[in-house]
């Protein structure tokens, strides 16, 4: 798989696969294609504060993090992304 052949499909097949990040299990959760990037959701039981739309605390939710897929030059994958070991999935 090379960073200019990536399609949508391939990546949706990726939600739902554990992965470790930054030393926490997460879950891919979601496909941002426009990036792309992958939402990855923190499968332990911490949760995080979430604001709506005008900043008002109300519920308690899983933390999340967007991992870009590709570097800003577009022409290799991210060094976060490499990192999931999820490319050779592709």
């Amino acid at each position: 798989m090379t960073v200019d052949n990536i399609n949508l499909n391939q990546l949706q097949s990726l939600i739902g696969h554990h992965v470790d990040f930054e030393g926490q299990t997460c879950r891919v959760i979601e496909i941002l294609e426009d990036g792309p990037s992958l939402i990855l959701q923190a499968a332990d039981e911490v949760t995080t504060i979430q604001p709506d739309q005008h900043g008002e605390a109300h519920r308690r939710v899983p933390s999340t993090v967007t991992v870009p897929i590709i570097d800003r030059c577009r022409t290799n994958f991210h060094p976060d992304f490499i990192s999931l070991n999820l490319y050779h999935l592709l």
